[in-house]
This record gives C-alpha cells, structure tokens and sequence, in this order.
C-alpha cells in the first residue's frame, strides 16, 4: 500500500480556517490575563517518600480522604515505601494535610509553598504577547492553541517544499486535530516516523518541544547532513497537541487539567485519560473505572474522539510508519514497552540500544540525567497506553518521554528552560531516528 499524502478535511477549508483561528486568537488574547482568577491561592506541592509501608499506606488514606491533586506518581495506588510522590493539596486541606504528617513523623518537603505565585510567575501570561505573534514566532515561550494553530497554518503556507498540514479528525468539542507531515516529497513511498505532544493536557513542554523539532527540521535542512538525511528519506507525522480541548482548558480555566473534556451522563466529571483509553490491556493495572479520577480510562476504548483519530490513523498508514514517539512531563525518563505487563518485547536488544544511545546524547549537552528502560519496571505498571498500542499494532520503535523536570518545578517548568529541554531532547530524537535508519528493526 502506498502512503498518499493525507488530503486536508472536508468540513473546514484551510482559508476559512485561518480567519476562524485569527478571531479565536483575538479572543484569546482578550481575557488571557485573568483567566485562572486566584483560584490556586495558597495551594502547595509536596513531595513525601514514605520511609516505610506505614507510612506509604496512611499517606494513601490522606490522599483519599483529602481529594488531592497527584502530581506523581500517576495514581494512589503507586504510593509505596519509598516511592517519590508529589502531591498537590489546597489551602484548606494543608492546614489538616501538614499537621497530621508531623504527628505521624512523616517527613516532607514543600516544593511550591505558594502555587497561584507560581502559576503566574510560570508563564508570564499577558507580559510577553507581542512575542507570541506571526511572524516573529518564539519558540521559547508557551503558547495557546489559537496561536499554535496559527502557526501551524502558517508553516503550511511558508514551507509547502517539506511541510503538509492536514486533520485526522475532530475533538469531543469539534476542534480540528491537526497534524504537521514534514519530509522531502521525493517518492510517494517512505518510511515515517509519528511524534505526538500534549496527550496530558497540563504538560505544557511536551507540545513546546513538538514546535521545537519542526523548527529545527526547517531551520537546519540545508546546513545538517543528518537532518537533510532524515528529511529525505523519511516522512515525520507531528502532532503538536493530541488532546486539544483539554490544552484549551489548562490555558482558559484550570492550568492542572489532565484529562479529555468528554461528558460523562452518570457524573459530574469531566474527561478520559487520552493515555488510558487505548485498545492494548485497556482498563487494567494502572487505570481507573471511576471518571473522576484522573487516570479514569473511559466507558471503553477508542472512546474519546481523539484517541480514535490517531488510532485510525497510524492503523491506515503502521506499514510505513516504524517509529513512534510521545512527549509527556515530568520525570526525566525514556520509556519503552511494556507498560502494561513485566515483560521482555522481542527485539529488546535494538529498542534498549537506541534508547541508550538517546540518554547519552541528550545528556552531552547540560549533563541532564535521563533514566531509561520498560515503562513498568522503571516507571510503574499502566495499561491501555498509547504506546503500548503502537507497539502492539507493528511499530517496531515506541518511546515515551518523560521531560524535564524531577519535581523541583514539576508542570510549571519555567520558560527560561524550554530552550535547553527542547534542545537536548531534539539530540535525543535525532539519535533514534538515525539509528532507525541503519539498524534491524
């Protein structure tokens, strides 16, 4: 089968999109400033490691009991004798939360004493506007998904040689889910690699790295023997934000949301884990039946739009497609599968190569440390997991990052570090995708 180029979607012409993306940015722009109020005034972030299984087990009651927000690890469940968690509790519930750990000499750590400070500080929201415009594109701030739709729209009208912007579908909202194909149309036929960012809403630095790497393609084609190679001899799919309404969300309402923003007729609550929802083990270890749980994994799989979409997708086109890569945070960790089971994949020894040789590039540049190996045993058991998934239907190369940082920032990683994440990151991905091109799969 043939990979023809993916024609751009029938229901919203690119021109007209463009001036529905123009008024939405407008919009955006306008009641940017106030958009969270002072709703995480007094918040904190802790970090605890339970000493021993005690510890573990009554900072699991609390957690309960208190509805706290977990940073990580991804689920209560994962709270174990010396397993880091970082926890997001409010005001209120500090003033019980604190005073109960003391009691019970369990040793913590204040990692943000104040979050609405932090929250502001993070992004600078309103104070840096005229740099998020085109042209003039920063590639070292956050942006909205007006503005990187925009931008998206723009590279397809500016770079038409190596950029081709077209949409797997549509979002539980109705928002288009766009994607970039990026590579030389020399043949029709090529091999393909397919990148994602944002699947967890809150995790800004994933969708900044994705803008990242299509700048860099662009930037060094001409000047970069490798990048020129990969380019020519292979198709990239780019997906900037996987889980558009819930990006859209964490800029206009609640900057920690994770989930997909579906409807649930029974609940209250909102969304699906969009990294829970796969056809692969779905609902298993490591994923929630309740909906307002933050890794709740849907009524059943490929129930969210979203994850429909690219399943559909990379099922279409797994003959070409050899690699698969998504862009998480925070942990600093390179994972392959399996998630869902301890298990050896068959061709361990060519994925553990190229996720070594990956770990050794990135940390070339500022010493960064990235751990790495299969997602259950260096991070922790999940199932129904994208990557998973992947390789489960044929892609012989499937990673998950985990980028910067350890917890110190955790989702407000500053602006002052996309540039340094993205540009060790970007040394890491080109190490597996030309070890891609001349090795066994």
């Amino acid at each position: 089968m043939k990979l023809q180029a993916a024609a751009p979607a029938p229901f919203l012409p690119l021109r007209p999109l463009l001036l529905l993306l123009l008024l939405l940015l407008l919009q955006a722009v306008a009641g940017r400033s106030s958009a969270y109020g002072n709703r995480y005034a007094g918040d904190k972030v802790l970090r605890v490691v339970p000493e021993n299984e005690k510890a573990a087990k009554t900072l699991k009651i609390l957690s309960q009991q208190l509805e706290v927000d977990l940073w990580q690890p991804g689920s209560i469940s994962y709270i174990s004798k010396g397993a880091v968690t970082d926890i997001r509790v409010s005001r209120n519930n500090s003033q019980i939360l604190l005073p109960y750990l003391q009691q019970a000499n369990i040793q913590y750590t204040v990692l943000i004493s104040d979050l609405q400070k932090a929250v502001e500080k993070q992004s600078g929201l309103g104070s840096s506007r005229n740099r998020r415009s085109l042209p003039g594109y920063s590639y070292e701030i956050y942006h909205s998904l007006e503005e990187i739709q925009s931008w998206m729209y723009h590279l397809n009208k500016t770079h038409s040689d190596l950029v081709h912007m077209f949409c797997v579908g549509k979002s539980y909202e109705g928002r288009p889910l766009f994607v970039l194909k990026l590579g030389k149309r020399s043949r029709l036929y090529k091999k393909a690699v397919w990148i994602d960012c944002g699947i967890h809403a809150r995790e800004w630095i994933g969708p900044a790295f994705c803008q990242w790497f299509v700048k860099e393609a662009l930037q060094t084609y001409q000047s970069d023997p490798a990048m020129r190679r990969m380019l020519n001899q292979l198709y990239f799919y780019i997906m900037p934000i996987f889980n558009v309404d819930g990006y859209h969300f964490s800029w206009t309402q609640d900057r920690f949301w994770r989930k997909t923003r579906s409807k649930n007729s029974r609940f209250r609550c909102h969304g699906v884990d969009a990294n829970r929802n796969w056809k692969v083990k779905w609902c298993d270890e490591g994923a929630s039946t309740h909906p307002c749980d933050d890794t709740y994994c849907g009524p059943f799989p490929e129930s969210e739009p979203e994850v429909k979409a690219v399943a559909h997708f990379l099922r279409k086109h797994r003959k070409q497609i050899k690699a698969y890569l998504s862009f998480h945070a925070y942990a600093q960790m390179l994972l392959y599968p399996y998630s869902y089971k301890y298990a050896t994949i068959p061709n361990f020894s060519c994925v553990e190569s190229a996720a070594f040789n990956a770990v050794n590039a990135l940390q070339s540049v500022y010493g960064i440390r990235y751990r790495y190996g299969p997602a259950s045993s260096t991070l922790y058991v999940s199932s129904g997991s994208s990557m998973d998934w992947a390789y489960k239907n044929g892609i012989p190369y499937a990673f998950a990052f985990e980028l910067r940082d350890t917890g110190h920032f955790g989702f407000l990683l500053p602006e002052t570090l996309i540039k340094p994440t993205c540009t060790e990151t970007m040394l890491a991905v080109k190490n597996i995708t030309m070890h891609l091109l001349k090795k066994c799969h």
